[in-house]
């Protein structure tokens, strides 16, 4: 397990090692495996969360709570290689997220920190003509107006670039609906940033 693990997820990392030195609940070789397959997408577990739930500090409660309920549940868990714990993980921490919010009864408009947000989110329309930082800030605010189920596919698809079926697996619909969904995301983002236009806000 690395130090960043043990750094921003000390939950993970002191249960991982209680449950290694006491013998309890899972066996050695199965901490192993999880380390292997599942501790190394923590860092896409953080942004899906942190996109989510548009705070850093809950994005990193919210992952802490998920992966521990991996490491529950491992021993029910079939795959076998690193990227077959991907989708998996996501799911988990998608579906706590959804009961953090439900709880909290925030499910309407989700406040958003771009200082915290990676750039990864490509231009949506290239003949809007914008410099960076300004479309940065159009993205930030459009994206936080997107409902959750445009969200989801925005941030799983363009900024962590998982496949359609990967995005199936975790949120739990057909690729099908994987596509359309994603395709209506990008033409609802492209018309706020248009609508908006030159020195207005996406509101």
């Amino acid at each position: 397990m690395t130090c960043r693990v043990a750094l921003l997820f000390p939950g993970i990392f002191r249960l991982v090692v209680e449950s290694h030195c006491q013998g309890a609940d899972v066996e050695p070789s199965e901490l192993e495996r999880f380390e292997a397959i599942v501790l190394p997408h923590l860092d896409a577990a953080f942004t899906l969360a942190r996109y989510l739930s548009g705070n850093a500090q809950d994005a990193q409660d919210l992952v802490q709570d998920a992966a521990l309920r991996a490491l529950k549940y491992f021993r029910g868990f079939r795959g076998t290689e690193q990227g077959d714990g991907r989708a998996w993980l996501l799911t988990i921490v998608r579906n706590t997220v959804r009961t953090w919010r439900q709880r909290h009864h925030a499910q309407s408009e989700t406040a958003f920190d771009e200082e915290q947000h990676s750039e990864g989110i490509a231009d949506v329309d290239p003949t809007v003509n914008l410099d960076r930082k300004e479309m940065r800030e159009r993205l930030r605010e459009a994206l936080a107006q997107l409902p959750d189920e445009f969200r989801e596919v925005i941030v799983l698809r363009d900024i962590q670039d998982l496949s359609y079926k990967e995005i199936s697996d975790v949120i739990g619909v057909p690729e099908g609906t994987v596509m359309s969904r994603l395709h209506r995301a990008r033409q609802r983002l492209q018309r706020m940033l248009v609508a908006a236009g030159p020195g207005e806000r996406v509101i």
